[in-house]
């Protein structure tokens, strides 16, 4: 797996409006992020219609407070594996909202958002932490200052507002798998 002008090279293409264009060039940070749409059910595509503007309101009641919204991460896993692109690593994803980092506000500036299908309290696949693995080696090699220091939760940069990815990620697993 490698970094290809932004793009990774065995990600699927599925392109989101919601991002812009960075206001510095340096990238520094991953922030790793859980979402599930409906909250805690998987499958359906419905994560990919929400970072595309495309969420019927009418599907779901819980689409039609959310449908509205403009968000995107750069890449999503799904719980098989399947890594998915919204958004080239060069761009500003819009993943982070309100966040700030080491007193550095503003991470969606710096910063390449990383979702996993998922929630709070229920164990992620291992497919979903070899992806990860695998593409957070592949952003390190292309992006060096993103280190295993400056892999974070979104519980990190937004404390007491997100609490993603939440207590059944297995941090020491994960930086144990890209050391």
């Amino acid at each position: 797996m490698k970094v290809v002008n932004g793009i990774i090279d065995q990600a699927q293409w599925l392109p989101s409006p919601n991002f812009g264009e960075r206001p510095q060039t340096d990238i520094s940070l991953l922030v790793v992020h859980n979402i599930s749409l409906p909250p805690g059910q998987y499958g359906g595509g419905y994560v990919q219609q929400f970072f595309r503007n495309g969420l019927s309101p009418d599907e779901h009641p819980y689409f039609a407070e959310i449908a509205n919204l403009q968000v995107s991460s750069h890449l999503f896993i799904e719980r098989s594996g399947k890594l998915v692109q919204f958004v080239n690593l060069n761009d500003r994803a819009w993943h982070a909202g309100i966040s700030a980092f080491e007193g550095r506000e503003n991470c969606n500036d710096y910063s390449i958002g990383i979702e996993l299908e998922g929630c709070d309290h229920e164990a992620y696949t291992e497919a979903q932490y070899r992806v990860l693995a695998d593409v957070t080696q592949a952003l390190m090699l292309a992006y060096p200052d993103i280190t295993p220091e400056r892999i974070v939760g979104h519980e990190h940069i937004a404390p007491g507002r997100k609490t993603d990815p939440g207590p059944a990620f297995n941090w020491s697993a994960f930086k144990k798998d890209i050391a």
